[in-house]
């Protein structure tokens, strides 16, 4: 189970990295620009013109150390917290869960920010004068020979104001859509992950003596509104020998 979780909070983290990189380095360009009062005028399409469909991936060795020990940090420590703040029935109340998910962010962005230092660093636009970074381990080396290691940390307070609240928010969101829209995918539904369903049809008790459509019909229509659209019970018709000896 630990090798599963670690393998599904590698692949979390690592997929992220795909889709995120290119947002962060057109982002990271955006807002810098504001520092060059000279030149033509930055704009995200003038920054995915420059950089090109490769470019948009620089740095995103350094986004990879970043969020997969973000994920493998995050995940457990939510799941530990959810399991602490759970009542008795294994239920956990939308403030709990939007309380577990911002202490949950807090050790996780905060650790990873060197990495984040470095990825931003490799993503920015450097200027005349400025030291430019040929990779990771470049850009880890300078930082420390020039700026010392308290470099690396710069930002860790505004990474932790900014991931703890955001993380929060996104996974008392999940849980919630994950209770009142449940879809099995094939795992071990929660306690308390769907609400029972109540019939709101009330029907008398089937009569034993009697054989009609009735006997048969009972079962289709008590509870359909968890039935319709999703199965049918099949039903299979007792044979005429037996009902004629009951007639």
């Amino acid at each position: 189970m630990r090798d599963e979780a670690a393998e599904t909070e590698t692949q979390a983290g690592g997929s992220q990295v795909i889709f995120t990189n290119p947002l962060e380095i057109v982002k990271i360009r955006l807002q810098v620009a504001g520092e060059i009062t000279t030149g033509p005028r930055v704009s995200a399409l003038t920054v995915l013109r420059d950089l090109g469909f490769f470019g948009l991936y620089k740095g995103a060795k350094a986004c990879f150390l970043r969020d997969i020990p973000f994920s493998a940090i995050y995940f457990p420590c939510y799941a530990h917290l959810k399991s602490t703040f759970a009542a008795e029935d294994g239920r956990v109340s939308p403030g709990y869960l939007l309380l577990a998910g911002a202490i949950a962010g807090m050790p996780a962005a905060s650790l990873v920010t060197p990495a984040d230092v470095i990825k931003t660093r490799l993503q920015v636009a450097a200027r005349a004068g400025q030291t430019t970074y040929t990779g990771v381990i470049d850009c880890f080396r300078k930082i420390l020979q020039e700026e010392g290691h308290r470099a690396l940390w710069k930002g860790a307070g505004a990474r932790v104001f900014r991931s703890s609240p955001q993380f929060g928010v996104t996974l008392v969101t999940y849980e919630l859509l994950q209770r009142w829209l449940y879809v099995d995918f094939g795992g071990v539904k929660r306690p308390g992950s769907d609400p029972v369903p109540k019939s709101r049809i009330t029907l008398p008790a089937p009569n034993p003596d009697h054989v009609g459509g009735y006997k048969l019909a009972v079962a289709t229509f008590a509870g359909i509104e968890s039935k319709f659209g999703l199965y049918l019970p099949r039903f299979q018709a007792p044979p005429s020998t037996s009902v004629a000896s009951k007639a």
